[in-house]
């Protein structure tokens, strides 16, 4: 916890320059129209990763840094405007109103997990940003961030905003059977990074789409070695079990996966490789 708070610190002392934001892009998902908010990012060193020998870092990482972009995105059905996260605040409401969205048409918001490169844009002059929006968090996250050993100061003060509009949820295990959170939208158990960390998955027709929060942070390593982690991982073991799990169902069933840290435009098709697995890049244009 204390490396990634001391992360966190960089992206503000170091504003996001790096890596840059981009401007905001739109796929299909069925009858979901969303849309990947850039936040910019920064290059990582290979101290935040364990479990990576010195070969492998070498071999997949020449450079001694990987990309560690942050993006949120937003979801448009004819009757809602959906956040999956809120990255660090630094874009998003520029990013909103590239589609004329404005604070009071988001209505709900779901929140894979805490972090602060996750919720950083939820709360404006200490008061929530988003005045008409419904919160929805795992019960497992709530819980670690309300319990007694782990008080994030951000946590806190998201949760007492929005306390008159939180909904508590208990994820299901990808591949079972599950009632949607909201309509076609199931919430996938993904614990590890956090104990409570949660993907979502988008089903409309025959389209389907995960959104993947933070199961994967360093692409360029943790696809062909999965078993690498990072030093913010709450529980290493259980992050790696969740990560090998989600890529090998995703490849079998050709799920097409977006997260909050692979690189912009942050879409693509995972498949077996040679070395664990192979992240494919895909055109946003491209469906299913």
């Amino acid at each position: 916890m204390r490396n990634y708070i001391l992360f966190l610190l960089c992206l503000c002392v170091l504003p996001i320059g790096n890596l840059c934001a981009q401007d905001p892009l739109t796929f299909d998902v069925g009858d979901f129209q969303v849309s990947v908010l850039s936040d910019g990012g920064q290059n990582a060193g290979t101290e935040l990763l364990k479990g990576a020998s010195p070969g492998a870092l070498k071999k997949y990482l020449p450079e001694g840094t990987f990309p560690l972009q942050i993006q949120a995105f937003l979801l448009r059905t004819p009757n809602q405007k959906i956040l999956v996260d809120a990255g660090v605040g630094t874009n998003l409401v520029k990013n909103l109103k590239y589609f004329e969205v404005g604070d009071q048409d988001i209505n709900i918001i779901l929140l894979t997990h805490m972090h602060g490169d996750h919720i950083g844009g939820l709360l404006r002059d200490g008061k929530k940003a988003f005045p008409n929006a419904e919160l929805y968090l795992s019960k497992a996250e709530y819980d670690y961030w309300t319990g007694e050993k782990e008080r994030g100061v951000d946590a806190q003060k998201v949760l007492t905003a929005y306390k008159d509009k939180l909904h508590i949820f208990t994820p299901s295990e990808l591949g079972k059977a599950a009632t949607p959170i909201i309509p076609g939208i199931k919430a996938v158990a993904a614990y590890g990074h956090t104990p409570g960390h949660t993907a979502f998955l988008l089903e409309s027709g025959k389209a389907q789409l995960l959104l993947w929060g933070d199961v994967a942070h360093a692409m360029p390593i943790q696809m062909p070695l999965p078993e690498v982690t990072l030093s913010f991982d709450s529980n290493p073991k259980q992050a790696v079990q969740t990560r090998k799990s989600i890529l090998e169902y995703v490849a079998k069933n050709k799920i097409r996966v977006a997260g909050a840290h692979i690189p912009f435009p942050a879409i693509g098709h995972i498949a077996v490789g040679k070395e664990g697995y192979d992240f494919i890049p895909t055109c946003a244009c491209e469906g299913y």
